[in-house]
């Protein structure tokens, strides 16, 4: 028996990552954190993991998705094409240099599993490229500096950023995604132009802060879409 996504998961609001580097850096237990932050109102969650072994992915994404549908938040496997199945997940997100999204459509509707896809873009000739391949949405970014990633693309800057969702949009009306640097000012900038925003080290407590922080870092985010 197949599982169709969780009706009520939005792709709309704020995105937020659970990137583990980050996360085990600080000592910060993933599932954890991901309550705080679906608890501050995220409507998307991603586990990010570029270099923990796949056992140990796979286990927290079968802990995060009890905890996702609850909510009716979408889960999101970054990458991990494989272990996005075999968890069951809502979404996986690949890159540049990860299997075609033609691919990935095909094998889940093989395997006869229903599943969204979402692609990164750094440029307007990926972005708009992208509007036109089998993909629930589009990232763009990084839009500001990070840290959370290794040898990132250059930055677009928010001006450059809306200016590709606009390219986007006219090929396509597909949800699109900010990513990259993004914290409560440039989420409100980015508003209107983004159907959400992608976020990582904004999340995470700061210096003398603890997870019980992080709801309210996320709420600052939530709200700075609202307005």
């Amino acid at each position: 028996m197949t599982r169709a996504l969780y009706p009520s998961a939005p792709m709309k609001g704020l995105y937020a990552i659970a990137d583990l580097t980050a996360l085990d850096s600080r000592g910060l237990d993933p599932v954890a954190f991901a309550g705080a932050v679906l608890d501050g109102g995220a409507a998307l969650l991603q586990l990010r993991a570029k270099k923990q072994e796949a056992k140990r992915v796979l286990g927290l994404l079968r802990s995060l998705r009890p905890l996702c549908a609850e909510r009716g938040v979408a889960l999101v496997a970054n990458d991990r094409i494989d272990l996005a199945f075999l968890a069951r997940c809502d979404v996986v997100h690949v890159g540049q240099d990860d299997p075609d999204p033609e691919d990935v459509r095909a094998l889940a509707d093989a395997a006869g599993q229903p599943i969204k896809i979402g692609i990164s873009t750094h440029d307007e000739e990926q972005a708009e490229r992208a509007a036109r391949r089998p993909v629930d949405y589009v990232a763009v970014g990084p839009v500001l500096g990070t840290a959370t990633k290794e040898n990132p693309d250059p930055v677009l800057g928010i001006a450059r950023a809306r200016a590709i969702a606009d390219r986007v949009k006219a090929v396509r009306d597909v949800p699109l995604v900010a990513i990259g640097g993004i914290d409560a000012r440039a989420a409100s900038e980015l508003a209107g132009a983004f159907d959400a925003v992608a976020v990582v080290a904004a999340l995470l407590p700061g210096e003398g802060e603890g997870l019980s922080d992080v709801p309210r870092r996320a709420r600052e985010i939530v709200e700075a879409l609202a307005r």
